[in-house]
C-alpha cells in the first residue's frame, strides 16, 4: 500500500482525498438517517462493510424505512448495483494480479464509481493499480468510520438535504468526470446516455434509467468492431 501512495502524483492524491472527504460527509449523513428514522445503529454500520455501495445502502434504507420488505429493500440495492458489472470489466486488469491472486476477491469487493474513474484516468497498468488501490482502501476506510460515527450521532446531523450536504458528493464526481469529456466519443456517448435515462426517469424505478444509459455507448461499441476479412473462395482463384 505504501509503494502504491509512493507511485502516483500529488495531483490524483489531492482528488482522492477531495473524494474521500464528500464521501465521509455522505457516510455520516447515511448511519444518521438510517438511526433517525428507527434502526439501530448496527444495522448501517454492518451494512456499509459488507455493500459498501452508497447508492444502493440509501435505497435499501429508503425501502425499508418506507414500510417496504427486506426482499424489496435488497432488489433496489442489487438494481443499483448492477452498473458495478461493466465497471468490472473495465478494470479487470488492475484486479487480475498473478502474484497475489487471493487480493482478487477483496479487489473486486472495492470497485466503486470513484475507483473505477481513478483507474481509467491512468495508461500505465502500475498506475491505474495503484490509484484503485490508493481510492479503493481509503473510501472503504473513512465510509466505514463516517457511517459508524453518524450511525452513533443518531438525529444530531440532521437531513443532509437540508444542510445541501448531499450535493457534495456528486459534484466531486463531476470535476473528476469532466476531463474525459473532452474527447468528443465520449462526450457525444455521455450526452446520449443523459438523454436516454432522462427520458425514462418518468416511467421507471429507480436505477433502472442509470443502466439504460449504458445504450449511449452502443453506436461506439459497434463502429469499434474490426471489419471482417475477405475470405477467398475457389472462383477468385488464378488458374494454375
Amino acid at each position: 500500500m505504501r509503494s502504491s501512495y509512493r507511485t502516483l502524483d500529488r495531483a490524483t492524491l489531492r482528488d482522492i482525498l477531495l473524494v474521500c472527504v464528500a464521501d465521509a460527509v455522505v457516510g455520516a449523513s447515511f448511519g444518521a438517517i438510517a438511526v433517525a428514522g428507527g434502526l439501530a445503529p448496527w444495522v448501517p454500520i454492518f451494512m456499509s462493510v459488507l455493500v459498501f455501495a452508497g447508492g444502493a445502502q440509501f435505497a435499501a434504507v429508503g425501502v425499508v424505512l418506507a414500510g417496504g420488505s427486506p426482499v424489496a429493500a435488497v432488489l433496489a440495492g442489487l438494481v443499483l448495483n448492477a452498473r458495478l458489472l461493466p465497471f468490472g470489466f473495465a478494470v479487470a486488469d488492475v484486479l487480475d494480479d498473478r502474484r497475489r491472486g487471493w487480493t482478487r476477491l477483496p479487489g473486486a469487493h472495492l470497485i466503486t464509481d470513484e475507483t473505477v474513474a481513478f483507474a481509467l484516468r491512468h495508461a500505465d497498468p502500475a498506475l491505474r493499480r495503484a490509484a484503485f488501490r490508493v481510492c479503493g482502501v481509503g473510501l472503504f476506510a473513512i465510509w466505514n468510520l463516517s457511517v459508524a460515527v453518524g450511525a452513533l450521532a443518531g438525529t444530531g446531523l440532521g437531513d443532509p438535504a437540508a444542510l445541501g450536504l448531499d450535493a457534495a458528493f456528486p459534484a466531486v464526481l463531476l470535476a473528476l468526470v469532466l476531463p474525459a469529456l473532452r474527447d468528443r466519443d465520449t462526450r457525444n456517448a455521455a450526452l446520449l446516455g443523459a438523454a436516454v435515462a432522462l427520458a425514462c426517469t418518468p416511467f421507471l424505478p429507480a436505477g433502472l434509467p442509470v443502466l439504460l444509459a449504458l445504450l449511449g455507448l452502443t453506436p461506439y461499441l459497434r463502429a469499434s468492431r474490426p471489419a471482417a476479412r475477405p475470405t477467398s473462395t475457389d472462383s477468385t482463384r488464378e488458374p494454375s
